[in-house]
């Protein structure tokens, strides 16, 4: 696959569905479509807040499993440099470990930043704030929202890593590992939704950002090694590696 090529599927389609999808959401209604059915379906209120399911396991717990892996995957990567056999593991373990945790901590940081509230504080579903867009101007003295773009499903959408670690380690297992991040953020994400914590356009947005920080920076790392794989196998060798996306 071109470099042309790679950056049309992985960043300009990507690109243009997130448009598509904000103007679905958050220029069309489509987040208030579906949270006020999900409202009403909990019978005017937010039912499943602090619901077992809800808050407990998959909340709490799913945060603390993202984060075990996370240490897991460090883990691996401390073994894997005592271990010549796993060299091949290193740069893709490093690449996975960085790539999550930059997604994570972008989408965090912005949430103090774009002063959006959750459903549960608008008046809409029974809370005291009036909705305000993105770049709505709020009253002074108002407290600030701190719930765009979703914070803990960044946790499950920043493993989409996974595909561009295995397209570096194990190329026929990205589409898995790409399936793996989508269905953790999706449950994640959706779960939120249902306890009145987001709107469907915060999960979009925190995909959107979890797949551009993994994308920038498989990008970023094929190009830093290209010089060297130029030094040591000639420019062939350095094609290769910005091109090992078509592996």
């Amino acid at each position: 696959m071109s470099p042309r090529k790679f950056l049309l599927l992985h960043a300009l389609w990507p690109l243009l569905t997130l448009a598509a999808l904000s103007a679905l959401t958050m220029g069309l209604g489509g987040d208030f479509w579906l949270a006020d059915r999900f409202y009403a379906l909990e019978g005017g209120r937010w039912a499943l807040q602090n619901a077992y399911l809800t808050e407990q396991v998959i909340h709490r717990f799913g945060r603390d499993a993202s984060t075990a892996a996370w240490l897991g995957a460090f883990a691996f990567w401390l073994y894997a440099r005592s271990r010549p056999a796993l060299a091949p593991w290193r740069r893709p373990l490093a690449y996975l470990l960085l790539a999550t945790l930059l997604a994570v901590a972008l989408a965090s940081g912005l949430k103090s930043l774009t002063n959006m509230d959750c459903p549960w504080d608008l008046t809409r579903y029974g809370g005291e704030v009036p909705f305000f867009g993105l770049f709505d101007r709020r009253p002074p003295g108002l407290d600030r929202g701190v719930c765009f773009p979703a914070g803990h499903a960044s946790g499950g959408y920043a493993w989409i890593a996974l595909y561009f670690f295995f397209l570096q380690a194990r190329p026929r297992l990205r589409w898995a590992g790409l399936a793996t991040g989508l269905a953790v953020g999706l449950l994640f994400g959706f779960s939120q939704q249902l306890r009145g914590a987001h709107f469907l356009s915060h999960d979009v947005w925190t995909l959107a950002i979890c797949w551009f920080v993994a994308l920038a920076l498989y990008l970023a790392m094929a190009r830093r090694e290209a010089p060297l794989a130029a030094d040591e196998r000639g420019a062939p060798a350095a094609r290769a590696a910005l091109e090992g996306a078509g592996r």
